[in-house]
Formats: C-alpha cells, sequence, structure tokens
C-alpha cells in the first residue's frame, strides 16, 4: 500500500495542510517543521505527486538554469550547487549551454519558460531590454549581470581586479595588458572598469576574445609584441590558452611576463605553472540564485572574491620587459 500524505503528517504530528506547503511553498514553512515533516517523509519514502500538484498549484517544481558554456570549469561548480540547492526544497533542476550565442540563449528561455517556475541564467549575452522583456514571461535570477528591478547574484569582479593589479604592482610591474573577455560580457566590462582606476599603470586592453583557451592562444601574439610585464586575463582558461601561446612564441612566465585569470578553477590548479587567479564563489553564487528563485525573493546580492597568489606570477626582468619572438 502507498504511503499518503496523511501518513506524514500524522508521523511529523503536523496537519495534511503543513505537509502540502513543505512540498509546494517551504519558504511558508517554519524551518523546525520543514525539517520534521522532510524527515518523516523521508522515512516513510514519500513521493509527492507532482502532476497533481501541478495542476492545483499552477506549479511545475521545476527550475530552468541556463550556463553560457558548459565545457568552461567556471560552471559545474555552479551547477552542483544550484542542483543540491533546488534537490533540498524538492525542486528538479533542467540545464542548457548557449555556446555563447545570445540567439540560442533566448531560444532556451522561451522553450524552458513552457516548463518551468523560473530560470537562473548565467552569464548572459543578451541586451539589458531582451533581458527585461524576456522576464515579463518568466521569472529570473541573473548571475553576474546586473539589471535595475531583476533579482541578481553577482560576484564582485571589479574588487578582484583591483587586488590582482595591485599584486602586479607591488611587484614591481607597470606596463600591463588586460586580455578582455566577450564583447556583451558584463563581468569584462567591470573588469576593465577596475583596471582603468589603478593608479601608477600604462595598461594596453587587448580583445574583446573568446572566452576560451583559443582566445588566449589567439592573443598571445598581441601580448608578445604590446612589450608587457603583466596580464590579467578575463578568465582562467583565457590565462592558460595564453601561457600556451606566448611559450610557442619564446616567452616564458612568469619570467617575461606574469599571468593572473579569474574564477579560480580546478584547470588553473593543474596547470604549470600554477596559475595566479581571483577566486569566484561559483558555488555560493548557484546555491543563492536558486534559493532566491524558489522563494521569489527581489534582491540584488555582492558576493566577495579574492585573489589566490601562486606560480604564475613573479617581480619583472630589471631590463623591464622581454624581447617579443
Amino acid at each position: 500500500m502507498s504511503v499518503t500524505i496523511r501518513d506524514v503528517a500524522q508521523a511529523s504530528g503536523v496537519h495534511v495542510s503543513t505537509v502540502s506547503r513543505t512540498f509546494s511553498a517551504p519558504h511558508l514553512v517554519n524551518a523546525e517543521t520543514r525539517t520534521r515533516v522532510l524527515a518523516a517523509a523521508e522515512q516513510l519514502d514519500y513521493r509527492p505527486n507532482r502532476a497533481a500538484r501541478s495542476l492545483k498549484t499552477g506549479r511545475t517544481n521545476n527550475i530552468g538554469l541556463i550556463v553560457a558554456d558548459l565545457a568552461n570549469p567556471f560552471f559545474p561548480p555552479l551547477i552542483k550547487a544550484a542542483q543540491a540547492a533546488a534537490r533540498r526544497q524538492d525542486y528538479h533542476l533542467f540545464v542548457a549551454d548557449t555556446g555563447e550565442d545570445p540567439v540560442e540563449e533566448e531560444n532556451l528561455v522561451l522553450a524552458f519558460s513552457k516548463q518551468v517556475d523560473g530560470i537562473v541564467l548565467c552569464s548572459p549575452r543578451l541586451s539589458n531590454k531582451a533581458l527585461e522583456k524576456l522576464s515579463e514571461q518568466v521569472s529570473f535570477v541573473l548571475v553576474n549581470r546586473r539589471i535595475r528591478g531583476l533579482t541578481t547574484v553577482v560576484m564582485d569582479v571589479a574588487n578582484g581586479a583591483r587586488a590582482a593589479m595591485e599584486h602586479l604592482v607591488g611587484l614591481g610591474h607597470r606596463r600591463v595588458a588586460l586580455v578582455a573577455g566577450p564583447a556583451g560580457s558584463w563581468t569584462s566590462g567591470e573588469i576593465r572598469k577596475a583596471v582603468s582606476e589603478i593608479p601608477g599603470l600604462d595598461t594596453v586592453v587587448i580583445g574583446p576574445n573568446s572566452p576560451t583557451e583559443e582566445g588566449g592562444i589567439a592573443a598571445a601574439p598581441k601580448v608578445a609584441e604590446a612589450g608587457v610585464t603583466g596580464v590579467l586575463a578575463y578568465n582562467d582558461l583565457v590565462a592558460i590558452g595564453l601561457i600556451e601561446g606566448l611559450e610557442v612564441l619564446g616567452v616564458e612566465v612568469p619570467g617575461d611576463v606574469s599571468v593572473i585569470g579569474f574564477d579560480d578553477s580546478i584547470t588553473g590548479r593543474l596547470h604549470r605553472p600554477k596559475l595566479t587567479t581571483v577566486a569566484m564563489p561559483a558555488s555560493d553564487a548557484g546555491r543563492m540564485a536558486v534559493d532566491l528563485l524558489i522563494q521569489s525573493m527581489s534582491a540584488a546580492t555582492v558576493l566577495e572574491t579574492h585573489l589566490v597568489v601562486r606560480e604564475s606570477t613573479a617581480p619583472p626582468k630589471p631590463s623591464g620587459g622581454h624581447d617579443a619572438a
């Protein structure tokens, strides 16, 4: 005989309506009561009827999560944390990848809007106007994009960029390059603005660039020709590609040029030299974005970043530069 909602109510000592709210609107239930109900449901192996609940409440208990590129090691920790947060509140998470294409991004949002209660949109490439229009059709939480009136979770990339550049200045670097990201990237824009405000630096901006290892490799000749002794790259993938490209040109890292990435992904930790990088709280962002979406909260949250110093940065050579190949 299958377990019913009444069995869970009796086992947890609450009314049937409280059990129903625990699964359909958990933010409306006291935390202690919710824990007791979920524990009883797990012990009894109770599974709510999602189809019936959807018809009754108009909610699917599904969430969409759209990222710019699943191949980027920045996103898996965010996705994993988002999935755990959704599962904890009895939601299912559907994940999709736009391939950095704003047209595909819009198509995915429109497709998801018919199947989910809301969408977490990470590093979107669509314009503000397009996102505002789409938000009229489905609930959004944006990650690493700030738009007035929409719920956002952003990482303090500006502070991270300042910390990276101050690290280079402290080592003695005076002419540096910023290898920027895609033209439509909010993160790239924030980094560029922060770098321009650092005193005592002669900064060369190279880009926009693809946010990939190939993008870093393609930027390497321009970095070598710029006569810089330090580089801040848009992300760890770009930084690693840049190091590979510079090596082909006979430019050593950090001997000739210091390189700093962004993300603190596992790729940067395994690379040699180990990458100095700005750590981004991707897991915290994924977890918080899902919580805000489920709770239908309007907020603009900023998460802290910090610099992690490893092997890819060092003081410049006494000559103040390198010989471009």
